[in-house]
C-alpha cells in the first residue's frame, strides 16, 4: 500500500544486458516508501503489485524510468531500462514522533493537497474500530481535534487524524500506549493491552488558526477559553484532552512579545496556569519527566511557586530521584512552613534514601565478596599453572625455566628444592 516501507534487491540493466546497478553486489538490501516518488514511477507501480518472496521482472520503457534526461554516465537518454526485483518485506508507515511503532499506517486512497489537520482543527471522519477482527465502533462524527477523548476515540486516533490529507483513507495500527491502555475500554468490551485496527477516512477539515495568524488580543480571548476547557476536561477526569487545552496556551503565548503592559502580566499568569495545570495532568497520566518539564517552566515565570516546587518533588520522587524530591520539598517548606503535605513527602524521601542505601550496602557487599572469591581463585590457578623446564649444560651445571624466568644453577640439589617450594605442586 502507499507510504509502506518496502524492502527488496534487485539488478538493473539497459535492453542490451549492460548491467549498471546491483543491491546485491553491494550485499545490503535496498529501501523505500511506496508511492511517495522516491524511486522511478515504474517501481512505485511494479512493487506495488509483489508478495513477499516474489521475484519479478520490470522493463520500464522511458516515460517511467529516467526519460529523455537518463541518467549519466550509466543510463542514456530515452532508456528503456529492466530489473530483477525481490520483494522480502514491507512495513506500514510509523507516524509516531520518535517512531516506536504505535501507530502503524497502511494509505488505502491517496488524499488531496499537502495540509493536514492541527490542534483544534474541526474535522468531518468517516471511522470503523475493530480489536482482534470485531468491529467495536463504527460512526461518521464531526469534531474538533483535542475532543476525542470525551467522543471515546482514543489518543491515537486523534494522531493519526492528524497526519491524513483531505480525501483520505488509510488503516491504522494502534498499539495500547496510544489506545485504550492497559485498562481498556469497558463500554466496548475491549480488553486491557489490546492493539487496536482503526479504518479512517477524512472527509474533510478546516484547520485551527495558527499562532502567527491570531493578534496577541485574539490570543489572550481564547487562551482564557482553552483554560476553562482544559479545567472542565480534567474535572471529570479527561487528562489528555485537558492537557491538549493547556498545551495551547502555551503555544500561543510562549513567545509573544507585543503585549501591552497590563495584558503582559495577564498572558504571564495564563502560562504560568497552563505549566502548572500541564504538571498536574502528567503526573495523573504518570508521566514524570513531562511533569518536571512543565513545572521547570513554572519556575522560570515564579522561582517560588508553591505548587511548581510540590508537584516537581513529586515527579522527581516517581523518578526514584529521592535525594532531588527532598531538596524540593524541603524548599516548599522552608517558603511555606504550613504545607503539611511537603512535611509528609520528605519524611518518605527520608525513608526511600535509607533503604537505598541498606540496598546499596548489601549490593557492594556481595560484588566485594564476588571479587575477592575470583581474585583468590585466580591467584590458585595461575600458582598452579607453573611450567618448568631443565637442561644439562655440563657435568655439574644445569638450567632451568619457571614459566617466562631462566637461570643456571651448579647443582642438581638446588633444582630439586627450587621445585619443592613451588606451590600447588609442580610436575618437570
Amino acid at each position: 500500500m502507499t507510504g509502506d516501507k518496502v524492502f527488496v534487491h534487485y539488478v538493473g540493466t539497459l535492453l542490451d544486458g549492460t548491467p549498471f546497478d546491483s543491491s546485491r553486489e553491494r550485499g545490503e538490501k535496498f529501501s523505500f516508501e511506496l508511492g511517495k516518488g522516491q524511486v522511478i514511477k515504474a517501481w512505485d507501480l511494479g512493487v506495488a503489485t509483489m508478495k513477499v518472496g516474489e521475484i519479478s521482472q520490470l522493463i520500464c520503457k522511458p516515460e517511467y524510468a529516467y526519460g529523455t534526461a537518463g541518467s549519466p554516465p550509466k543510463i542514456p537518454p530515452n532508456a528503456t531500462l529492466v530489473f530483477q526485483v525481490e520483494l522480502f518485506e514491507f512495513r506500514g508507515e510509523d507516524i509516531t514522533e520518535g517512531e516506536d511503532g504505535g501507530i502503524i499506517r497502511r494509505i488505502i486512497t491517496k488524499g488531496e493537497g499537502y495540509t493536514k489537520p492541527n490542534e483544534g482543527a474541526a474535522v468531518e471522519v468517516c471511522l470503523e474500530g475493530s480489536c482482534e477482527g470485531k468491529v467495536f465502533d463504527k460512526r461518521e462524527l464531526k469534531f474538533e481535534l483535542g475532543d476525542g477523548e470525551s467522543l471515546g476515540l482514543p489518543s491515537g486516533v486523534e494522531k493519526a487524524l492528524m497526519a491524513m490529507e483531505q480525501g483520505e483513507e488509510s488503516l491504522f495500527i494502534i498499539k495500547p500506549k496510544y489506545g485504550y491502555g492497559n485498562t481498556g475500554n469497558s463500554k466496548y468490551n475491549i480488553p486491557g493491552e489490546a492493539t487496536l485496527q482503526y479504518k479512517l477516512k477524512l472527509t474533510t477539515f478546516e484547520k485551527a488558526k495558527e499562532s502567527w495568524e491570531m493578534n496577541s488580543a485574539e490570543k489572550l480571548e481564547q487562551s482564557i477559553i482553552v483554560k476553562e476547557k482544559g479545567t472542565q476536561y480534567f474535572k471529570e477526569g479527561k487528562y489528555r484532552q485537558a492537557s491538549v487545552q493547556y498545551k495551547r496556551i502555551v503555544s500561543w503565548l510562549e513567545n509573544e512579545s507585543s503585549l501591552p503592559e497590563g495584558e503582559e502580566q495577564k498572558a504571564q499568569a495564563l502560562r504560568l496556569a497552563a505549566h502548572l495545570n500541564l504538571a498536574m495532568c502528567f503526573l495523573k497520566l504518570q508521566e514524570p519527566s513531562s511533569t518536571f518539564d512543565n513545572c521547570d517552566k513554572a519556575l522560570e515565570l515564579d522561582d517560588t511557586n508553591e505548587k511548581a516546587l510540590f508537584r516537581r518533588g513529586e515527579a522527581l520522587f516517581a523518578m526514584k530521584e529521592f535525594d532531588r524530591a527532598r531538596a524540593d520539598f524541603q524548599r516548599v517548606i522552608q517558603l511555606y512552613p504550613s504545607n503539611k503535605a511537603a512535611k509528609s513527602q520528605v519524611a518518605l524521601c527520608q525513608k526511600q534514601i535509607k533503604e537505598q542505601h541498606e540496598k546499596d550496602k548489601r549490593l557492594y557487599a556481595n560484588m566485594f565478596q564476588k571479587f575477592a572469591e575470583r581474585d583468590a581463585k585466580v591467584r590458585q590457578t595461575a600458582l598452579s599453572l607453573v611450567y618448568i623446564s631443565i637442561d644439562k649444560l655440563g657435568k655439574s651445571r644445569f638450567t632451568i625455566q619457571i614459566n617466562d624466568y631462566r637461570c643456571v644453577i651448579g647443582k642438581k640439589s638446588q633444582i630439586d628444592c627450587i621445585i619443592m617450594g613451588l606451590p600447588g605442586g609442580a610436575v618437570v
